[in-house]
């Protein structure tokens, strides 16, 4: 067995390597530790400065990436959580985060990184299982989303499909 300097290098090292998330129970199996060490060494590595981010799949290392980013207010009810994400990655974009403002704590930020119609399904299909509240439905549906996309075309595209489908949230609508 390593020791947890030699694990932590090795998780960084498989992070860096990775294009799709890597759960902790996945490091666990592969280091023979419980799933708890693990979250241990990323809160560590965390410290140390990795920019390390929790999906509901897993670990990922963030990147700098060459696409715009923007922020879209949009509300919906819980029943068109798949909808609404499925739209903005249809239309090109990929959902970095939800963004909720919380009366006690202020802003909650909950990490996606949703970039294909099967990450939604798998998000998707988590929740339903889990039986946990989405942050959006602490505020009666409105929140944010942190999105990426490859050219403002792309953003008018996402912003129509949601209008049209009367998620995007507008302000003369709800005036």
């Amino acid at each position: 067995m390593i020791d947890g300097d030699q694990r932590k290098a090795a998780i960084l090292a498989a992070l860096q390597q990775a294009t799709k998330p890597i759960s902790a129970t996945s490091f666990a199996k592969k280091f023979g530790v419980s799933r708890q060490i693990v979250v241990g060494d990323v809160a560590l590595l965390r410290a140390s400065g990795a920019t390390i981010i929790a999906t509901a799949r897993g670990y990922l290392l963030e990147r700098e990436s060459e696409k715009l980013i923007s922020k879209l207010a949009v509300q919906h009810t819980p029943e068109q959580t798949e909808e609404e994400l499925r739209t903005i990655i249809e239309q090109g974009g990929e959902v970095i985060d939800v963004v909720v403002e919380h009366p006690l704590y202020g802003e909650l930020v909950g990490g996606l990184h949703l970039a294909t119609v099967q990450d939604v399904a798998m998000f998707i299909k988590e929740a339903d299982s889990s039986g946990v509240t989405l942050l959006s439905e602490l505020t009666a549906g409105i929140h944010l989303h942190t999105i990426a996309y490859e050219s403002l075309e792309v953003l008018t595209k996402i912003k129509q499909a949601l209008s049209e489908k009367g998620i995007l949230y507008e302000e003369n609508r709800h005036a």
